[in-house]
């Protein structure tokens, strides 16, 4: 599995829309070790997140592993379709 984080609003929106994108070339993901540092770093402040549990098997775009940070991350280069979120976990 794979992960992002995301506001409530923007998740409600996306359902709304059927798929989810941002802003940018690529959708930023997380391993299960990554999330949490991730959060940490970027999304220390923020009170109002979801975390999305993403199938990759479900996800039609293509999916690098880039380096950041000194590790590699996933990044879905283009949308991401509701049905491959799994799960969404109230943070």
């Amino acid at each position: 599995m794979l992960f992002h984080l995301t506001s409530r609003e923007s998740w409600r929106h996306a359902v709304a829309c059927g798929e989810y994108t941002t802003v940018g070339p690529f959708i930023h993901l997380s391993t299960e070790a990554q999330w949490p540092i991730t959060r940490a770093r970027f999304f220390a402040e923020a009170n109002d997140l979801v975390l999305l549990v993403i199938d990759p098997n479900r996800v039609r775009d293509e999916i690098r592993y880039e380096p950041a940070d000194g590790d590699l991350f996933p990044h879905l280069y283009g949308c991401l379709p509701i049905a491959a979120v799994v799960e969404v976990r109230e943070l």
